[in-house]
């Protein structure tokens, strides 16, 4: 059994994470939070010690680094915004325990190379949860890929006024839509059909981008929106379709962050140079202008 922490229980991903920790036989030994809306805890690990003061939260962590063996954390678990995410991920690094974080690892990719300088500093390791790696239904296409491949995908989950007033709407934070939403479909398609040749960036907004990528093995054709406008027969559109065959996502976003944990648990697991080409492109994505052709290759 290892001992868990975990930064940002009172977050949107948080409970999957917390049922992947009780469902996996660990133990979640403390959390923080700068909200106290933290009730699922109740449900799973009441006695988990639980702070507002992520410095609280340090301090404690450092004192049971420096306690009994069996007291430390092992494992750090991190549901934080996004553009606080490598920065938790020093802090588990720095207690001694390996980091378990929610994408984007990153917003810009040169933080990259600092957190891969730390993981060999403190012998630790940090993984990345992307998930969509471990639906069997990708697994299973990522065996029969071969070349000439057609995607598309579209992504329509429509926000209230809320989102733009709080850090998922401020880019500097959430790195904007091709970050907070895309980095699952950029990654995904990455892994299955190969590097990057060229891309265009076709429309660009707050709440819509569209795009196209050819990649080694498939031209890419993809839509993110949170703009109601979008929805198609009056329901979210989350889907991928591959030479005409759709794949629906659902407990593919919902359902495998147990599989997640059991595979770095088991000695798997999804690092640093894993998600760096995601990382890399969505860079290159948010700089370039609308309807502008760029090719990699040149």
């Amino acid at each position: 059994m290892q001992n868990f922490g975990l930064i940002g229980a009172a977050g949107y991903i948080a409970p999957r994470h917390i049922r992947a920790i009780h469902d996996t036989g660990n133990k979640l030994i403390a959390a923080t939070d700068i909200s106290d809306s933290v009730g699922i805890l109740d449900s799973y690990f009441p006695e988990a010690k639980f702070f507002t003061e992520i410095e609280r939260f340090d301090r404690h962590l450092e004192k049971l680094r420096r306690a009994d063996e069996n007291q430390r954390v092992t494992y750090m678990s991190i549901c934080s915004p996004n553009y606080l995410h490598d920065a938790h991920c020093r802090l588990a690094l720095r207690v001694g325990a390996n980091a378990i974080c929610e994408k984007p690892l990153v917003i810009n990719p040169w933080n990259l190379n600092q957190l891969k300088e730390l993981e060999e500093e403190y012998n630790k390791k940090i993984y990345v949860v992307l998930q969509l790696r471990l639906d069997e239904k990708l697994k299973q296409l990522k065996q029969e890929v071969q070349s000439g491949h057609k995607v598309k995908i579209n992504y329509v989950t429509p926000r209230g006024m809320w989102y733009s007033t709080s850090w998922k709407g401020d880019n500097k934070k959430s790195g904007g839509l091709l970050i907070n939403i895309g980095i699952h479909f950029i990654d995904m398609v990455l892994w299955l059909f190969g590097n990057t040749e060229s891309y265009v960036i076709e429309d660009d907004s707050e709440e819509r981008i569209k795009g196209r990528l050819w990649l080694e093995k498939a031209s890419v054709e993809f839509l993110l929106s949170t703009n109601k406008k979008d929805i198609i027969e009056g329901k979210p559109n989350r889907s991928i379709i591959i030479d005409g065959q759709e794949f629906v996502f659902g407990t593919s976003f919902t359902g495998l962050h147990e599989e997640v944990y059991k595979d770095i648990l088991s000695g798997g697991g999804f690092g640093i140079e894993d998600t760096r080409p995601a990382i890399d492109l969505i860079h290159l994505l948010r700089g370039v202008e609308k309807c502008k052709f760029m090719n990699l290759l040149i």
